[in-house]
Parts: C-alpha cells; structure tokens; sequence
C-alpha cells in the first residue's frame, strides 16, 4: 500500500516536459505536480491553469514541499540542475539522454549515492508496445536463436528547426537523441555489445549538426543494426528481428507519443497499437514452407515508468531505470563518437570500459 504522495517539480516545459512528463506525472497516482520551470507562463497555464509557474530553477529546488525534480531541459544543463537538485536533498527524474558526457554522468551517480537520493533517466522507449513485443518474442525465442535485428527510428523533416537540438551545442545531434532511444533498447534486450561501429552524417540543407545515423553492434552470434534519419519519408520497419526460426517485422510507430500531444491521457485501453507486426516461421507441421501470421502483442505503457519511480520512492527498491543502466548507454554514445570520428570499430572490456588501445573489429 502507498505510504504517501510525492511533490512533484518539472524544469522544462518544452516537448519533453509538457508533452510526456507533464501528463504522465499527473496520470500517475502517487504523484503531485506542484510546480513547474518555464520562462514562459502563459504557456503552461495554457495547459496546467492550477499549477505554480516559476522563472528559476533555485526557487523550485529550495521548496520543501518538492521530492521529487524532473528535469526536462536542454542536454547540456541536465548535469548542473541534477547535481543541485540532489545537493537539496530531492531525488531526480532526468529526460534522456542522462548528461552530455560520461565523466558527468559518473560525477552524477557519485552526487547521488552521496546523498542517498534516487537518479533514474527518463527511457521511455522501453514501454513502446513494438519493443515490448519483441522484448517478449527474443524472451521465448519466438524466431528461434536472434542473429539479426534492425531497430529504426525514421522521420521526415526537410526543414531545419530553430532549436537547440539542431544547433552547435553539446549533447545536440539526432545521435544523442534518438540514439540514446536505441541504445537503450538494445542494451536491456542484449546488454552491452562487444563493440560499436557509428557513422553520422549532415544531410538536410543548412544542417549543424548530425541528422542521420548508422550504428553496427557486435554481439556473440548477434548483429544489430541502429538507423535513425530526418529524411524518410517512405516508411521504413521499425523494426525487423531475424532468427533461425523466422522473422518478426514491424511497421508503424507505437501510439502512445501522438496520444500524449492531442491531450489524451492514459486509459484503461491506452497503448494498443492497431498496427500488428509480421510473424513469418518456419511451418513445423510437416508440410515444409514459412507460415505467415499477424503478431499483435503487448499494449505500449509509458505510465510504467512514473508507477515506477512511486514504488521505488515508497519502497526504497529500484528505479525503473537505474542509474547503472543509464551510464551504460552513455558509454555507447561516447564510443559511438569514438567510432566516427576515427572511422573503427570500437571494442568494450566485460565491465563495459572502452579498451585502451584500439584495433579494428573484425
């Protein structure tokens, strides 16, 4: 049984913060919004009337009333506003990725255990109805033994927006965006790879930084492909799972996120995507061939993640993300850059560490 209700501060209210944060907190029993961090009032009024707006971050921080901080700002403060949060003695929600660099998020882990407060990152991506179905098709071997998947994350959008995700600024880039999506996806399905190959690339006109990727990463017996790109327009898979068995593909993007904008809050059907997956197997009946059948799956549940951040709060237990596993998926994106900007495959020790001198893969 719930002990009691947690106060609940959000710094940011751009997409991250009024799109996925804000509703999710709200739906979430447990949780009380409390206040919010904007420059702009209007704005969040606009959505949460009842709710206290605040101009600076150190006025949210030094309420008593507040828990729990959710930081939901550009990438490059998420360390800064993490470690002053914890300094007052809050426990944090930060939106992906978990900093800009893997000495911050380490420094940050330090932060926490220090004060005995919670960090876990915001890996929403996990409770896509997509990867729950192929979290539970690689758990039963659905396809047999895995020896390739391809996880993508397309979109189409020629023009080059005026914000910081698409400006020189550290942690910028569809890499550290969407990126750090997949990364994590393929860490909780396989953990961590043997080594990573990264190739970005610029390719929309006036584009600053990166806003296309491919990422190669090496398991035992195992290859997985990352692509992300900001000039699809033709629908790709998001995924495609190969085995020795069959395959399992994937089009169409679970719902949840395009429910959250129009305003939908999380219901009893909430996360059923009506899109069913691909499942072509092996006919094992003895009349040879492949059998093809749609593959519905497991419903999308974003509100897991905030359910929780509660039991974890009133019980003491783990997070949802740990912090463990979010220093993961920053080693991945280090490494990836590695990769690039020396055109080689990056190889990893057991514990997850970049081995000190470099050799190409293969």
């Amino acid at each position: 049984m719930r002990k009691q209700t947690f106060g609940v501060g959000l710094i940011g209210f751009g997409t991250a913060g009024r799109f996925f944060h804000a509703p999710l907190i709200q739906a979430t029993p447990g949780l009380e919004l409390l206040a919010v961090v904007s420059s702009a009032p209007e704005r969040v009024h606009a959505v949460l009337p009842d709710v206290e707006v605040l101009p600076k971050a150190a006025a949210l921080l030094s309420r008593p009333d507040i828990d729990l901080v959710v930081i939901a700002s550009p990438n490059e403060t998420h360390f800064a506003l993490g470690k002053a949060a914890l300094a007052g003695g809050k426990h944090v929600v930060i939106d992906k990725p978990f900093t800009v660099s893997l000495s911050e998020a380490r420094l940050l882990k330090a932060e926490a255990d220090k004060a005995e407060r919670l960090v876990s990152v915001f890996h929403n991506r996990r409770w896509d109805s997509d990867f729950r179905t192929l979290q539970a098709l690689v758990k039963e071997e659905g396809v047999g033994r895995p020896v390739s998947l391809e996880l993508r994350f397309d979109r189409f959008r020629p023009q080059v927006a005026e914000r910081w995700r698409e400006q020189h600024k550290p942690g910028s880039g569809i890499w550290y965006d969407l990126g750090s999506h997949l990364l994590d996806q393929a860490r909780t399905l396989f953990g961590m790879p043997r080594a990573i190959l990264l190739d970005l690339m610029a390719a929309r006109d006036g584009a600053e930084v990166d806003d296309d990727f491919h990422a190669l990463l090496d398991y035992d017996g195992l290859r997985v492909t990352l692509r992300a790109s900001s000039l699809v327009a033709e629908p790709t898979p998001q995924l495609a799972l190969h085995g020795t068995r069959g395959s399992f593909v994937k089009y169409g993007r679970d719902p949840q996120e395009n429910w959250l904008r129009e305003g939908r809050m999380p219901t009893r059907d909430w996360g059923i995507d009506p899109r069913p997956g691909q499942l072509t197997l092996v006919d094992e009946s003895g009349e040879g061939g492949m059998v093809r059948r749609e593959h519905g799956g497991l419903p999308g549940d974003y509100l897991a993640y905030y359910t929780g951040i509660v039991e974890a709060l009133d019980g003491g237990g783990l997070p949802p993300v740990s912090v463990e596993e979010a220093i993961e998926v920053m080693t991945l994106l280090e490494a990836g850059l590695d990769s690039y900007r020396q055109s080689r495959w990056i190889r990893f020790k057991e514990n997850g560490a970049t081995l000190p001198h470099l050799h190409r893969h293969g």
